[in-house]
Parts: C-alpha cells; structure tokens; sequence
C-alpha cells in the first residue's frame, strides 16, 4: 500500500492556512474533480483523498491531532480515517455541494448550517500552570424572540415549497446526466416563508451580545483553540448552530521561556559563590524558592527541578524548571577586594596585570 500523502500537500495549502483557505481549497478541487464531471476512477479516489484531507483539517480538534501526529493523529483521537464511500462525503459536506456547486451530489440538504465563529482569549503563564475560567463577550445571531427562529410572522408559520415538493432539492437534465441541485425557491430548505416576521425580516434571527464561560485547562500551549460546539451562529429555519472557536494567547513573561511544559530560567552568581557553593533564591510560579548551588560550579551549569514548571494536558504530569547558572564578573574592586583576589592568583601561579597606578594610589592612601 502507498504511503498517504500530507494533507495539507493534497489542498496544495501553507500548514498556517486558516478556515476560509482551506474552504476555498476544497472547493476549487471539488468542482475539478467531482464524479459528475470526471466519471473514471482515479478522479474519484483523488476526489475522496481531497475530502478527507479537509474532514481532518477544517475541524480544529483533529487538525491539532494530525500537526502532532501525523496521519495516526487522528485515529488514534478516534476519529476514524476518510470515507466508506461517496454518499458519504455528500451527507458530510452537504452545505458546500449545496451552496457552493450548484448541488451537485444528492440527498435533502435541509436548513442550512449556521456559521462559525472565532474569538480570543489572552493568558498569563501563571493562568496557564493553574487553569482558568474566563468570561468572553461574543456577538453572533441567535433565533429570533418574537417568532421563535421561524422567520414566519406570529400567527403564521413557515410553508411547504411547492417548487422542489418540500425535498429542498430539484432534478434537471446535464446532457445524459441527471443532475440533482439546491431548490432555487426555498435555497435547500424545504419551507418558505409566506408573511415574514417584522422584527428579523424573515431570517429568523437576530443579533445578540453574549457572555460565556469558557474553561480552560492548565497547560494549554500558546495558539492554541478550543472548540466550543453550537456556540456559533444560529442557523436559519432551525438548523444546527455553528461553532464558536477560542484561540488562546499567552503572555510572555520576562523571567521565563518556555519549552513545551518546562520552564528556563537564568540567575547570577559570583565566583566566590560558584567555586565554594551557595544557596540563592531563583523565580518560580509560586514565588522565589531556594536553590543550593554546589561547589564547583561552571558557567552554563544548570540545576534541573522536577515539577516546577508546568501541567502537561490531559494530567500527563507536571514540567521542569531548568535553572541556568551565569557567573557574574564584576567590573571594580574595592582595594580589599583586589588585594584578596591577588593573593588568590598568587597561590594558584596564576598570571594577571600588575596594579594600577590608580590602585597603589588608594593602597597609599589608606596606609
């Protein structure tokens, strides 16, 4: 068996391609490789492999599945891998056959999905290393009050199509082709309004400012999204709502970087500090804590401590916080400081500059 192709190569997208690229993608593929329109078997199984590679990545829980995992990524979240078949596809993008490619494909496409929508949320590390409950404001359409998402004005109610016989689809003949499409009278919905409401001129919507809840877990990675589902916009006739995604922000924070669910961190010592051991205070996310540095200590020593440094997802255990050590040299001595240090350097046979004029200047003067 061959080896799958990248999805994102199958859409011919960049992998930082957003939801409307990926549409886009899909459907320039989709009309070119349609059965209607290529009726031979490598069309279709180039049409298959396109639906599936935008199944996967135009939903947010599987894309991130399959940019960590690869094509097992997926499966292994127990999403399945692609389509038994055509009707398949159809029944799963029956919203873009519908409204984008004149119908092509078949099947009710019933009242129409409502629209995603996408938001952000900024974090502070330390929000992250506990979790957080944060309140968003979302402006999307919800069904309208007065007649209750019908779009019919009260009194009233919403209609069979006479058109397509209440299917929201009608046949019509492609040369030898019998080509199924969406209603032009009812657009795929089946009903029609005959005495629209006042209030959402026969939309059945209305535009409304919300405010949600939204939990987040500890240790989620900057950009990235949380899915929460019907959240989006509400679909006109009673359709199914949208989804509303949350893209998550997190602040830097000057006394850390980040890797994955370590942390790093730098402090300074002094060589009196490194070569005879020291204990010093370094920055955690609860707080100053004490490190015991060991005698001996090189530049560029780390000391490594387990479990200071953040919650990986799904309670996968806790991250480290590697402290890297930085000797100082300072840039003046007091004479003391100086007349110790030489000493040292004489003991060791180690070769340095001879005093300063302006050195044996201050020794004189305190003599």
């Amino acid at each position: 068996m061959s080896e799958k192709r990248d999805y994102y190569e199958i859409l011919g997208v960049s992998r930082d391609a957003d939801a409307s690229e990926l549409k886009r993608a899909y459907r320039k593929l989709a009309l070119e490789l349609h059965p209607d329109r290529n009726p031979d078997k490598e069309a279709e199984a180039s049409f298959k492999e396109a639906s599936e590679a935008y199944q996967v990545l135009s939903d947010a829980e599987k894309r991130g599945l399959y940019d960590r995992f690869g094509h097992d990524g997926p499966r292994g979240g127990g999403f399945g891998g692609g389509f038994s078949n055509m009707g398949d596809i159809f029944s799963a993008f029956g919203d873009i056959f519908g409204d984008m490619f004149g119908g092509f494909g078949g099947g009710s496409r019933g009242p129409a999905r409502g629209a995603d929508l996408e938001t952000r949320v900024e974090l502070t590390l330390a929000e992250v290393a506990k979790g957080v409950a944060k309140e968003i404001k979302v402006r999307r359409r919800v069904a309208c009050d007065d007649c209750s998402g019908s779009g019919a004005a009260p009194g009233s109610s919403r209609e069979r199509c006479q058109q397509c016989g209440g299917r929201g689809q009608v046949m019509h003949q492609q040369g030898f082709l019998m080509i199924q499409s969406t209603c032009p009278i009812c657009r795929g919905e089946g009903t029609i309004v005959r005495k629209p409401c006042p209030t959402c001129r026969g939309s059945g919507l209305k535009l409304a400012e919300e405010k949600l809840q939204v939990s987040i877990p500890a240790g989620v990675e900057d950009g990235s999204t949380l899915r929460l589902t019907g959240r989006g916009e509400a679909a006109p006739g009673g359709g199914q709502p949208g989804n509303l995604y949350v893209t998550l922000q997190v602040a830097g924070d000057p006394r850390f970087e980040r890797d994955g669910a370590d942390l790093h961190t730098q402090i300074a010592l002094s060589f009196p500090q490194a070569a005879l051991g020291a204990t010093l205070k370094a920055p955690s996310l609860d707080g100053d804590i004490e490190v015991a540095v060991p005698a001996g200590t090189q530049p560029g020593d780390t000391l490594n401590l387990r479990g200071k440094g953040l919650p990986r997802l799904q309670g996968r255990g806790v991250g480290d916080l590697v402290v890297h050590l930085r000797l100082v040299v300072p840039k003046s001595l007091s004479p003391e400081q100086e007349q110790s240090l030489r000493a040292y350097a004489g003991v060791g046979g180690d070769e340095v500059e001879p005093p300063s004029e302006r050195g044996s200047f201050w020794r004189k003067k305190r003599k």
